[in-house]
């Protein structure tokens, strides 16, 4: 299993307790320790729990997060990410910006992106991507 960082909706589905990404969550920790997300992933949790106004739910998930990797945009992840908006415009198959955020900070990391939104990640170039919610 390569390092990887966690996707919103693989993340989601963890805390929905769906089988395999539990399964895919313990196997990871197991060899690396902590989970990665982004600051982007860690953004759409926190404003989505606070609009539905979820509060047991939020507590969870920054308890979660206490214990895991929350990787930042840097000037480089941003770079590569306008890059990879740049390329998907000119070839008209865009992504939304939130993806190609994520997309560069996995890229930038050198990190596998363990996502179940295949149909907008292979989109991009030079980005490895797994589904933890397929066997």
């Amino acid at each position: 299993m390569k390092a990887a960082l966690v996707d919103t909706n693989i993340l989601s589905l963890f805390f929905r307790n769906q089988s395999l990404v539990v399964e895919n969550f313990n196997a990871y920790i197991q060899e690396y320790g902590k989970i990665n997300i982004s600051i982007i992933t860690y953004y759409e949790i926190v404003s989505g729990l606070k609009h539905r106004d979820a509060q047991k739910q939020l507590t969870s998930f920054l308890e979660f997060a206490s214990y895991s990797v929350v990787l930042p945009l840097t000037i480089e992840s941003t770079t590569i990410s306008g890059e990879i908006y740049a390329s998907l415009r000119k070839k008209g198959t865009p992504v939304d910006d939130i993806d190609i955020l994520i997309a560069g900070i996995a890229i930038t990391n050198n990190l596998v992106l363990a996502t179940n939104n295949l149909r907008d990640f292979e989109k991009i170039e030079d980005l490895e991507i797994e589904d933890w919610s397929q066997t």
